[in-house]
């Protein structure tokens, strides 16, 4: 099992671990990490390894492992296998997994401003998507990008909860995503609070008030289906 460090504080950039295990496909697991997963739309972080002689392992994403809180860090091609019980200092590449905080936020006030289930999404580097169940075209881009944009700037405070996986099967409304399930299962669920906008179970990384997002745009708006839309956000800077 990893210590999720992550999961308490997304602003942590870098922390000393010890490596635990390397896979048959050279994937590194540590102690614990600031590296997030690939999972719920979001990718896992990219970064590096450092090692006591200033060596470093490049690692291209994180994965998760077989556990419920294993984290796979998987090298870039090339590098050399380290061994277990090094000890590192595991750092991401700031820039993307900020930008990925950002919009993993947004939309989260996307899903509150189009109120319509959510059939699927996806975050990337300065941009992200989510699909609805929406049978006819009842949104327009300039109104969603100007309550988006109003919402950001009224600087919603963003805070973490956590249920019982009791708590949330009596409150089903609160999941929004009908293809990705929360992560219950393991007696407690993590819950997003954007104060005052949306409220739902999530593991992801998220900023700390909606202020930190910045202005955004709804780039596009697409039929993906007989009742799929798919809106598309990105930063407008």
């Amino acid at each position: 099992m990893t210590a999720l460090l992550f999961r308490d504080d997304p602003y942590a950039k870098s922390c000393e671990a010890t490596i635990t295990a390397v896979n048959d496909r050279g994937g590194i697991e540590l102690d614990r990490t600031v590296f997030y997963p690939t999972g719920g739309g979001q990718p896992g972080d990219a970064g590096a390894l450092r090692l006591a002689d200033g060596s470093e392992i490049m690692i291209a994403t994180a994965v998760k492992g077989d556990g419920a809180d294993d984290v796979v860090h998987v090298p870039a091609e090339g590098q050399e296998v380290p061994a277990v019980g090094a000890l590192v200092t595991a750092s991401i590449d700031w820039t993307k997994r900020h930008s990925h905080m950002r919009i993993h936020t947004c939309l989260h006030l996307l899903s509150s401003v189009v109120e319509y289930p959510v059939t699927g999404g996806q975050i990337s580097d300065g941009k992200g998507r989510l699909d609805f169940d929406m049978p006819e075209m009842t949104v327009e881009k300039d109104a969603i990008t100007d309550r988006l944009n109003e919402l950001i700037e009224q600087g919603h405070p963003v805070n973490v909860n956590w249920i019982s996986d009791a708590e949330l099967a009596a409150q089903p409304d609160l999941v929004k995503t009908m293809s990705v399930k929360p992560p219950a299962g393991q007696g407690r669920v993590r819950l997003i609070d954007v104060d005052g906008c949306d409220l739902q179970p999530c593991g992801g990384t998220h900023v700390a008030n909606t202020k930190e997002i910045g202005p955004v745009r709804v780039r596009k708006i697409e039929k993906k289906g007989r009742q799929n839309r798919r809106i598309s956000i990105e930063f407008s800077e």
